[in-house]
């Protein structure tokens, strides 16, 4: 089906949405209401012709669940790379190959220096920003395709996710949308990225900046690991440096350097103004700043004739959805009553230092869940406050009548495993792991011994659950079921109860499972 005019087409969509919110029920609603943002997105872009069908296909009455389903779907499948997006730890690699570059000549056969050049010359055609061929941007390119290639591809997957929200925020202030690959320079797209100095961020916002552009940070949250508010804090920082310096790649290395450094750089360059002029003058840092952020530009731009081919998620950022939070709870309550993997809560909600949204007046703290969860979480909502109180309530009993220190343990790292996952399996933070070990990032190998000092239920506990589990009966698990729903079946039966009776580390769920379950 293909429509003559934008007009008649949003005319039509907006119908067939009003149709589809008289038969669905109110639960749903969120779905509708990203179709509406996507349909407006698309019409904006003028791209009718070729997802006309796809939007009828999503709010006729027959498909309206099926995103549902698409979603969960897409979620096993995507399990191996959800994996590898939840632990990104490429930030060292990227921070210290800039500070470090050398521009050494490199040998890479597969990029001919004239064709190099002849495609530098058709970028600079399409962007504002300089790229202009010299041998210390060809140096770092090929040293990137060379030496980098599977952290470039894997980057690659990850800005599937982050792309499109960057690319709305950059065309709204009114900057180069190629200003997305700065992110990835500054934090290999990594929202809780910190560096040495104390920069924090998908854009790397030092305290003081975040909160000229509004960006607060409290015992709570962070708000410079926000990937909404960092983006648009950047993009205004990043206009203001423009509006200033009147020049994109001035602008870049003031955002790495500040603005009074690039001005002496000026001065003592004689009055130049060119990036590469000025270039002998700024920071060493500064120096192999911009080059990395051209030569991303052209692998990204270039990927298909390198041989890039993008793995990203099938669950877009456009697929999420946020909820002003009522009361407090914890991203771990969250993950027991919606289901999800803590790892996914964490990754969806990085400005949430210790996993707790607060509720603070005149503060309006939001979570975002991927868009299927969104509706049953607001039809039990108040149960869900109910049962983040009781949780709150327990951990302000005193500690020793509830969990006691283990001795020391040295834990050899398997494959698969992550620093969230090895937490979660002895009841401590990634933090506690990171300061025991002194880990300055989360990569780890397999092999590698860490030292934990793990959490265990007391004796009493021990006993008391046991003779519990002795008398479980088996629960069948159905489709749209969380280890809380199944609590809530049960007096006196907890989330904790469940888990460990199963020996469960997650919050995950498959229709069929079979979980010994005591009735109370």
């Amino acid at each position: 089906m293909k429509f003559k005019t934008i007009s008649t087409f949003l005319f039509l969509a907006h119908v067939l949405i009003g149709f589809a919110q008289k038969k669905t029920p109110k639960v749903e609603d969120t779905i509708l209401t990203n179709t509406v943002k996507v349909v407006d997105t698309i019409v904006m872009d003028k791209r009718v012709g070729d997802i006309t069908e796809t939007v009828v296909a999503i709010v006729t009455k027959d498909s309206v669940t099926d995103p549902f389903k698409d979603l969960a779907m897409a979620r096993t499948i995507d399990s191996i790379w959800l994996d590898e997006l939840y632990n990104n730890n490429r930030f060292e690699e990227i921070y210290g190959s800039i500070i470090e570059q050398e521009f050494t000549p490199v040998d890479y056969e597969e990029l001919p220096t004239e064709v190099l050049k002849q495609r530098l010359k058709e970028l600079d055609a399409r962007t504002p920003f300089t790229v202009e061929y010299n041998e210390s941007l060809e140096s770092v390119i090929k040293g990137y395709l060379k030496n980098r290639r599977s952290t470039m591809a894997r980057l690659m997957a990850i800005s599937d996710y982050y792309f499109p929200m960057f690319e709305e925020e950059m065309d709204r202030h009114g900057l180069p949308l190629e200003m997305k690959y700065l992110a990835i320079v500054e934090s290999a797209l990594d929202p809780r990225a910190q560096s040495k100095v104390g920069a924090t961020g998908l854009w790397q916002f030092m305290f003081a900046t975040g909160k000229m552009f509004g960006l607060d940070v409290n015992s709570y949250v962070d708000e410079r690991s926000d990937p909404v508010m960092a983006t648009e804090a950047a993009a205004k920082y990043l206009k203001s440096l423009y509006k200033s310096l009147g020049d994109w790649d001035l602008a870049l290395a003031a955002y790495n350097s500040g603005p009074g450094n690039v001005s002496k750089a000026i001065r003592r360059s004689g009055g130049k103004k060119n990036y590469w002029n000025i270039r002998p003058y700024l920071p060493r840092e500064t120096a192999g700043y911009v080059p990395a952020f051209l030569a991303t530009m052209y692998i990204f731009e270039y990927a298909a004739e390198h041989g890039f081919k993008s793995n990203g998620p099938k669950i877009p950022y456009i697929a999420t959805d946020t909820l002003r939070i009522e009361k407090q709870i914890s991203l771990e309550q969250v993950a027991q009553v919606a289901n999800l993997d803590l790892a996914e809560l964490e990754f969806l909600n990085p400005s949430y230092k210790l996993n707790i949204i607060p509720v603070i007046k005149d503060e309006n703290y939001m979570l975002r869940l991927p868009v299927d969860k969104i509706g049953a979480f607001v039809s039990n909502e108040d149960a869900i406050y109910a049962f983040a109180q009781q949780e709150f309530e327990k951990r302000e009993k005193p500690l020793p009548q509830l969990t006691e220190h283990s001795s020391r343990i040295r834990y050899r790292v398997k494959s698969g495993d992550y620093l969230g996952k090895i937490a979660e399996k002895y009841g401590v933070s990634v933090g506690n792991i990171k300061r025991w070990n002194g880990l300055r990032s989360n990569s780890l190998r397999v092999g590698q011994r860490l030292t934990i000092h793990p959490m265990k239920p007391s004796s009493a506990t021990l006993k008391k659950e046991s003779s519990t589990a002795s008398n479980a009966k088996i629960y069948t698990v159905k489709t749209g079921d969380s280890l809380w729903s199944i609590s809530q079946k049960f007096p006196g039966v907890s989330v904790d109860n469940i888990k460990k009776w199963n020996d469960i580390s997650g919050n995950n769920l498959k229709p069929g499972m079979k979980l010994k379950v005591q009735k109370g």
